[in-house]
């Protein structure tokens, strides 16, 4: 080549194909490698600039065999396989550019490029703590990378050391504050710490920046979810439907929202969508959301085995690996996030307490933060060891699981809020129980069994769990014996209700509810003259809604009652006394809140469902001596309802068999819940001593 009649030299050549590659002129930066590879065949720059133009021009396999020739001729160039390491990316061999990424850093360890691409292809390859430990090095070398900090918050957040991500999206926002991927994540982060208010911030920034990403609108609904501030919420689903109505799990999640609204807008055709989603395979709702519409128990088991392979899917390395535990006693982990005032620790409390010590060893797990509630410290006095594990990861419990050498981990919360499923996922014991949390099948291979009863899973239904069924003899739901009733005596009056009528009532969420059994409550207000509803005030869109509903269907509005929440349980249950006959709904049934009824004397009018959940008000009936109050239709439901308002004294003979059956049947006989529970532990504990496979337990009065 020749400027101006005068021979150009290698370098000046090289210089100018510099220069064409950092415009984007790939192929003329190459063909000006090729004048130099002509007279200088193993010209090292050349070859490898020419492999790099390659590259950029999507030809990987003669790039490849370029650099291949420019590294023979210079083994030890760590540009050389750090370019070698992005080309194997290119190709998708992600294990082929780790060995060069590391050869690039060995061969010069100040390389900063080459620690932040091995660390991006340890997280391709789904090891983030080694992502974590590169992304270190090339930050302690170029501190100013913010691609670099936000990687490694990524990779933190996916460690679940939530705090170090949080410190990572920080420095990379100072960076890069124009960044719509570093506040979405750090909005996440903050998500995922329970600081809801803070990561609506980093959601609204986000959003400033890039209003049309729906994904943040969904961010958006589910902090403002978790803050029950429902109708905001609501509205952000809204938004995100309208963009992208096929976002994994948006659909139920906007339905679920809904539902605590009370708002039935266009509610049978959203529910036949969500399960005809749910059929064709679609992540269309979480598990949850399922269980409060007309459905199936296969239906809810394909939902929770699409849902646990997607955010929980088996660890294919176990913690635990087939070792046999050789100890005195049975060791028996609770895990969950409810030790507080929640519905799960007032139930559960007794049986922790009434655990056999010489046969078992009681550990709890908590994950769900402190609380200084008159509960939690019962709770903590009952282990023999309690272990708040809130600032641990997944991975970090898991581990702590397997040096404790538990045999028996028992999952209080299933697929619930606050739930750390992921710990489960890697098997950290022998024998893992889905227990309460739950009312369904978790789908997961990794769950062993599930604690349930003959009304609540009869034997023609075990297919619709990948667990295996464990029969108590009488109700799988455990109650506390010890629980408390305030001697507060309520008026009427002082509650809003009318001194003479009859009182149905109906203590479940709001979500519950739904317009076929709301059809059937304002029926029987019809029928019944001067009669109420009273029912939970769960907020107050939900409260005008049902009022608006009411008056659709003929009823005065003053007609519902609301009854709002009240921090002290005793006084609840105290108030009980004042309805005469408690209306069950129909898909999710009362649960804690039936035992609350009958342990307070109000009688509990079901109708038998088909699955998990709308078979447990049945199940305490049953445990209870009452299963006249048990119906099969719909039309028997109604019916019922109305015969027992218009017959005082039927309704009273009820009542005063209710008090009657309170102390002597099993359902409030704590000592012996306990007594079968353990004979079901012993049972697995038994079978995985021997190497026996799992299968179904049951176990006899």
């Amino acid at each position: 080549m020749m400027t101006q009649g005068i021979p150009m030299n290698a370098e000046e050549i090289y210089q100018q194909a510099i220069a064409a590659y950092r415009s984007g002129r790939y192929a003329e930066a190459e063909a000006l490698c090729g004048v130099i590879l002509q007279s200088q065949p193993d010209h090292f720059d050349a070859l490898h600039l020419s492999s790099i133009c390659r590259s950029e021009q999507k030809d990987f396999t003669q790039a490849l065999q370029l650099l291949k020739h420019a590294l023979a001729v210079n083994p030890r160039a760590a540009n050389a396989h750090n370019s070698l390491g992005n080309l194997y990316e290119d190709l998708g061999r992600p294990d082929d550019a780790l060995v060069s990424y590391t050869e690039a850093v060995t061969l010069k360890p100040d390389f900063a490029a080459a620690w932040f691409n091995r660390g991006n292809v340890f997280l391709k390859l789904g090891r983030p703590e080694e992502a974590v430990s590169s992304y270190e090095r090339a930050l302690a070398l170029e501190p100013a990378n913010a691609f670099a900090w936000y990687n490694c918050g990524f990779a933190l957040n996916g460690l679940g050391r939530l705090a170090e991500a949080l410190a990572s999206y920080d420095e990379a926002l100072r960076l890069n504050p124009g960044s719509l991927e570093i506040h979405t994540n750090r909005g996440n982060v903050l998500k995922e710490l329970k600081r809801f208010e803070e990561a609506l911030v980093s959601y609204d920034r986000a959003l400033a920046i890039d209003p049309d990403y729906a994904g943040n609108y969904i961010n958006k609904g589910t902090a403002l979810f978790e803050l029950k501030r429902f109708d905001e919420a609501l509205v952000n689903y809204d938004k995100a439907l309208a963009m992208t109505p096929d976002q994994p799990y948006l659909l139920g999640s906007w339905l679920h929202t809904k539902m605590f609204l009370c708002d039935w807008a266009g509610f049978a055709e959203a529910v036949k969508k969500l399960v005809l989603a749910t059929e064709r395979g679609e992540q269309a709702t979480p598990p949850f959301a399922l269980l409060a519409i007309a459905s199936s128990a296969a239906l809810q088991l394909q939902c929770a085995k699409s849902y646990a392979s997607d955010k929980f899917p088996s660890n294919q390395q176990p913690i635990w690996c087939g070792e046999r535990y050789a100890h005195d006693r049975i060791r028996v982990g609770y895990f969950s996030s409810d030790y507080r005032n929640h519905p799960m620790a007032q139930l559960a409390a007794g049986l922790f307490e009434s655990h056999d010590r010489s046969r078992f060893e009681i550990i709890a797990f908590a994950f769900g933060g402190p609380s200084d509630s008159p509960i939690r410290k019962r709770i903590e006095r009952s282990f023999d060891r309690f272990i708040d594990v809130s600032a641990y990861t997944d991975q970090e419990i898991a581990e702590w699981v397997r040096s404790l050498e538990i045999d028996i981990a028992v999952d209080l919360n299933g697929f619930t809020t606050n739930a750390r499923t992921g710990i489960f996922a890697m098997r950290p014991a022998p024998v893992q129980v889905n227990y309460m949390g739950y009312p369904g099948s978790m789908g997961a291979s990794y769950m062993d069994y599930i604690i349930a009863d003959p009304m609540l899973v009869p034997q023609q239904d075990q297919r619709y769990y990948t667990e295996r069924v464990v029969y108590l003899p009488h109700s799988y739901q455990v109650n506390d014996a010890a629980k408390q009733i305030s001697e507060r005596r309520f008026s009427r009056s002082e509650l809003g209700l009318p001194d003479d009528s009859f009182v149905f009532c109906c203590f479940n969420n709001n979500y519950k509810i739904t317009p076929d059994v709301f059809d059937i409550w304002m029926r029987l207000l019809k029928m019944v003259s001067g009669s109420v509803l009273w029912l939970l005030e769960g907020n107050a869109t939900a409260a005008k809604n049902l009022r608006l509903e009411a008056t659709k269907r003929g009823i005065s509005p003053d007609r519902l009652v609301f009854a709002p929440r009240v921090s002290v349980l005793e006084d609840h249950l105290a108030r009980h006394r004042q309805a005469d006959l408690f209306l069950d709904t129909f898909y999710y049934n009362a649960h804690t809140t039936t035992s609350d009824a009958l342990w307070a004397g109000l009688p509990v009018l079901t109708c038998l469902g088909n699955t998990f959940a709308s078979r447990v008000a049945a199940s305490l009936l049953n445990a209870i001596g009452l299963p006249e109050l048990i119906t099969f239709s719909r039309q028997e439901y109604e019916a019922l309802a109305l015969a027992l308002a218009g017959n005082r004294d039927r309704l009273a003979t009820i009542k005063e068999k209710l008090a009657r059956n309170r102390a002597a049947y099993p359902l409030f006989n704590t000592a012996l819940f306990t007594k079968h529970i353990e004979a079901a532990y012993s049972a697995m504990w038994e079978r995985y001593q021997k190497g026996s496979p799992v299968e179904e337990i049951y176990i006899e009065t």
